[in-house]
C-alpha cells in the first residue's frame, strides 16, 4: 500500500521539478532576449538624441550669428 501511495507522489514531485526547471530556463532565455532588445533600443535612442542635440547646436550657432549681426547693426545706428 505504501508503494502505491508514494509512487504517484514521486511522479508528481518529479513532474513539478521538471516543470520548474523548464520554466526557469525559458524565463532566463526570455530575459536575455529582452535585455538584448532593450540595449538595442537604448542605442538607437541615444543615436537619435545625439542627432537632435547636434541640430539644436546648429540652430543655436545660427541664432548667435544672427544676434551678433543684430548687435553690430544696432551699434552702427546708435553712434
Amino acid at each position: 500500500m505504501d508503494a502505491a501511495v508514494w509512487s504517484p507522489i514521486r511522479l508528481l514531485a518529479a513532474t513539478s521539478l521538471g516543470t520548474v526547471f523548464y520554466l526557469g530556463v525559458r524565463l532566463g532565455s526570455f530575459a536575455e532576449r529582452t535585455d538584448v532588445r532593450f540595449d538595442a533600443l537604448i542605442t538607437r535612442m541615444d543615436a537619435r538624441f545625439d542627432r537632435v542635440d547636434a541640430r539644436f547646436d546648429h540652430i543655436e550657432e545660427r541664432f548667435d550669428a544672427l544676434a551678433a549681426r543684430l548687435h553690430t547693426h544696432l551699434d552702427r545706428h546708435a553712434t
